[in-house]
């Protein structure tokens, strides 16, 4: 936990300023700083005629320079009121290096507990809301193992899967991060009021991109979902429906070049149709916690600037991290598309699916070549 109370910077308020502005998101602020070389600072204290230039709108321009600066000084007010509450920016040291390879990763974090979970080795874990006994009893064998194996659980203090996750870990005096679709003084769900308490004295963290004083909306848990899995190496899907939230963590994981992994359940179980849906498009089963720790054959307890410092991955590569396998679909797919979506040579592209074939990654098929998913 890091002592004392921290204090806005002149980088913290020309950031939350540009938090302000409308239409204005992650994505469009990586955009405007990768191109015009900027500061925050820089670019609030520029003029507005070169504001314009650099694409911003006129209703853009009047947010940046007549901000709201009651949102500023609650944000300042609320990092006083305990040491560890803390507001991280992209270029904090303990903001998660991970979560930071992803284009939309959120340009501002709202933390409470010890920021320095956020860059050990991370297993978002979600599921249903209202899981059936199979699934309550699944969730309280795998966290004790995954926190025997060094892991730290992170999930997003719903109820259900999500809240038994963090219960199950902080039991068994494992780390845990809750991510939360609203500020970190509106609770949601306010039944969790007490587990949140519990998460920040285990030595646990709560975590938001949203101002600590916003309520809960609907779409925020989608936005919420993204941190979840993005600052995670893999997302563990436990019960499910075939529509849920759980299953959009799952697709996002995969889409930011994350492992997935889902639990089986029951055929007759409508709460396993979507993980079983998620086997099929080449999610890994999970029995125990070997099927998840053998996907990375090392860890490392040094953080270094990208995921290969966390973990090496084994032989059994994911099809979310290679290029060319993520190219081949479920459907026969031909050898010219595979290519042309990989940008692999083909002769280095004719190499690598042999080798796939031979552990049963691919198949070749008349008209080209098919998944098989992950042995």
């Amino acid at each position: 936990m890091c002592a004392g109370t921290q204090t806005l910077t002149s980088e913290h308020i020309a950031v939350l300023v540009l938090s302000q502005v409308p239409n204005f998101g992650p994505v469009s602020y990586s955009r405007l700083f990768n191109t015009c070389q900027l500061t925050p600072d820089e670019v609030i204290n520029t003029s507005s005629s070169n504001l314009a230039l650099l694409g911003l709108s006129t209703a853009q321009i009047r947010a940046i320079k007549q901000p709201n600066w009651q949102v500023i000084e609650r944000v300042g007010s609320w990092l006083q009121q305990a040491p560890s509450n803390h507001l991280l920016l992209r270029t904090s040291r303990h903001y998660p290096k991970l979560l930071k390879e992803c284009i939309d990763a959120p340009i501002l974090l709202f933390a409470s507990g010890n920021v320095s979970l956020l860059n050990t080795p991370q297993i978002a874990v979600v599921g249903t809301r209202k899981p059936s006994l199979s699934g309550t009893r699944v969730t309280e064998y795998l966290m004790p193992q995954l926190v025997e194996s060094g892991w730290c659980v992170t999930s997003g203090l719903a109820l259900g899967i999500d809240a038994l996750s963090h219960k199950a870990t902080l039991g068994v005096g494992g780390s845990t991060i809750a991510v939360l679709g609203s500020g970190l003084n509106s609770i949601y769900p306010k039944r969790h009021v007490g587990l949140a308490c519990d998460i920040v004295a285990g030595n646990g963290l709560l975590l938001s991109e949203f101002l600590p004083h916003t309520p809960p909306k609907a779409h925020h848990f989608p936005a919420r979902n993204r941190i979840i899995s993005g600052m995670s190496f893999g997302t563990l899907v436990i019960e499910a429906a075939i529509k849920s939230g759980s299953l959009i963590t799952a697709d996002l994981a995969a889409n930011q070049g994350r492992e997935v992994f889902a639990v089986p359940g029951s055929i007759f179980n409508p709460l396993s149709e979507g993980c079983h849906h998620l086997i099929n498009q080449g999610a890994k089963i999970v029995r125990h916690v070997n099927d998840i720790n053998e996907e990375f054959s090392i860890m490392v307890n040094t953080i270094g600037a990208g995921t290969e410092n966390y973990f090496q991955k084994s032989d059994n590569q994911s099809l979310a991290e290679c290029k060319l396998l993520d190219s081949v679909g479920f459907e026969a797919t031909a050898l010219d598309v595979v290519l042309e979506r990989s940008a692999v040579p083909i002769s280095d592209a004719l190499s690598m699916l042999t080798e796939y074939e031979l552990r049963g990654l691919v198949a070749a098929v008349p008209g080209g070549y098919i998944k098989l998913g992950e042995k």
